[in-house]
């Protein structure tokens, strides 16, 4: 060996023998020692060193509109005279901070569970006392602050696996559902196991619906993987067509690997519920292209529109028979959205099919290296797949509770939709399920040129003066994704019916006085 070789471990440098641990040592007298040595002084992290990945990731739903509306509420918490009294936040699904009251039975259950001394309480009902005994029983030393099985607390896995059969008709197994902090942390464990490099070096390819959820852009930038997005037919309720995926998947495939494709059912940000003939030309697609399906399922609780039926991919994937039993799902269920929204509990489920045992044990490795999700979301999660019953004490109330909510979810669904209808200039699908809407604008050139001349999307230039004047605070549909030459904003349906159609009101006046200005 001629040069000077330095190998580096945990525990720093490993011993040389000879002339070359010599050399290096006098070597090392009068130089800096490695990279970061050679940057002495200097910050390890910065911009220009950190993990470019993370750059590349943008999350709409909390982007700088958002930022601008904390600003503005403080302002209006610190005195600032402005045309409106308060931000009304429509840029996210969060039900409770938008005014939607907890579900009593839940809030019971979970009260039980973190502290057990209440179960001695006689204010609190025996079904909710019954539901937190089962849950308390598995957990260790009968505590929510014990770590779980990796994959959940098993009693709540089995109670999930029941209200799939029920749900579906078809057995589910147990061991197949695991929990995660939200459906979101299931979803990026999934992507991490179908991410790889092809033989030639190409990133995974994952079909994307478009307009889509950012969770799905932010996670593939993250993990360096490629999306290929696929569009959705507005002019045809937002649903899908199988000339489309292959038009999308074909103009990727030079670019990277598919491995996968994404439906978010009902949809988000669009608000669509698929058919069964669309699920089931999915389902042919992906067999033919031999792709991993990702069903995104969280809002199956939300469907408002006649004639509109929530169908879940594992039915219909077992409704097709054994010919397709090559065909590989993971599905996806959370606590933050249907009537329940607990969003900040972070409670969610994900049920695989078709895993070779192999997978599945790499799978609960991963989940393992999590420990285990946040014990509170599951709890959360036993009250929606195992609710009162019938016989139960709490069944009315927790019925009533569950159908108000629905109720005006629904209603809103329609105030919207009727609102954006009448309004010249904007169009807007109906809402068939889920808690958002996705409107089209048509903008004046005038007001795109000017937009563009300060580099900005036209919707998000909209929705910053959307914000200012109204108080409304939405989402430019350039961060979920648009026909290019479109403009759209996403809209949740979440704040109260009263102040709802308030805000409807200052939109419309301030669209039109928007207008004008532009023409």
């Amino acid at each position: 060996m001629t040069n000077t070789v330095e190998m580096w471990s945990v525990r720093g440098v490993f011993s040389l023998t000879g002339r070359v641990r010599h050399a290096a040592q006098q070597s090392n007298l009068s130089r800096p020692r490695g990279i970061n040595a050679q940057r002495r002084g200097a910050k390890v992290l910065t911009l220009d060193t950190m993990n470019p990945n993370v750059k590349k990731m943008e999350y709409a739903v909390r982007g700088p509109i958002v930022q601008r509306a904390v600003q503005i509420q403080d302002e209006l918490n610190s005195g600032t005279k402005k045309p409106f009294e308060e931000v009304v936040r429509a840029n996210i699904g969060d039900c409770h901070a938008t005014g939607q009251q907890p579900l009593t039975f839940i809030r019971q259950v979970l009260a039980l569970c973190t502290y057990p001394e209440l179960l001695k309480d006689d204010k609190f009902p025996a079904d909710a006392k019954d539901r937190a005994e089962r849950i308390l029983d598995d957990c260790g030393g009968r505590s929510m602050g014990a770590y779980t099985e990796s994959g959940g607390i098993r009693v709540i896995r089995q109670d999930v696996a029941e209200y799939i059969r029920q749900r579906d008709g078809f057995e589910s197994n147990w061991e197949s559902i695991s929990f995660s902090t939200g459906a979101s942390e299931s979803i990026k464990s999934i992507l991490e196991l179908l991410n790889t490099t092809g033989p030639n070096g190409e990133q995974t390819g994952v079909m994307v619906p478009i307009p889509q959820y950012p969770l799905y852009s932010a996670t593939l930038a993250e993990y360096n993987m490629f999306q290929i997005g696929y569009f959705l037919d507005e002019d045809n309720h937002w649903s899908l067509t199988n000339k489309e995926l292959q038009r999308s998947l074909e103009a990727a495939k030079s670019q990277c690997l598919p491995k996968a494709i994404v439906v978010i059912n009902p949809g988000n940000p669009t608000g669509q519920v698929l058919s069964k003939a669309n699920i089931q030309d999915i389902i042919k697609f992906a067999k033919k292209e031999g792709l991993f399906i990702l069903a995104d399922e969280v809002y199956q609780q939300n469907v408002y529109a006649e004639g509109c039926e929530f169908h879940s991919f594992k039915k219909v994937l077992c409704e097709m028979g054994k010919d397709y039993s090559d065909v590989q799902l993971a599905s996806f269920m959370s606590t933050s959205k249907g009537f329940m929204g607990e969003c900040g509990l972070r409670g969610g489920y994900c049920e695989v099919m078709h895993i070779d045992d192999e997978v599945m044990l790499m799978f609960n490795k991963l989940n393992s290296a999590k420990l285990c999700s946040n014990t509170h979301g599951q709890a959360a999660m036993e009250c929606v797949v195992n609710p009162p019953k019938p016989s139960e004490p709490s069944y009315e109330l927790f019925t009533q509770e569950k159908n108000d909510v629905l109720k005006s979810l629904r209603a809103k669904a329609s105030i919207v939709k009727e609102t954006f209808d009448s309004i010249d200039g904007v169009s807007c699908n109906a809402i068939q399920g889920s808690m958002y809407c996705f409107p089209q604008l048509d903008l004046p050139q005038k007001l795109v040129d000017h937009a563009k001349s300060k580099n900005m999307h036209p919707d998000a230039f909209y929705c910053f003066e959307l914000l200012e004047n109204t108080g409304l605070c939405v989402v430019p549909g350039s961060g979920f994704g648009q026909v290019d030459g479109t403009h759209h904003f996403r809209c949740t349906i979440l704040p109260q019916e009263e102040q709802f159609r308030s805000v409807m009101k200052r939109f419309e006046t301030f669209h039109n006085d928007f207008m004008k200005q532009w023409r």
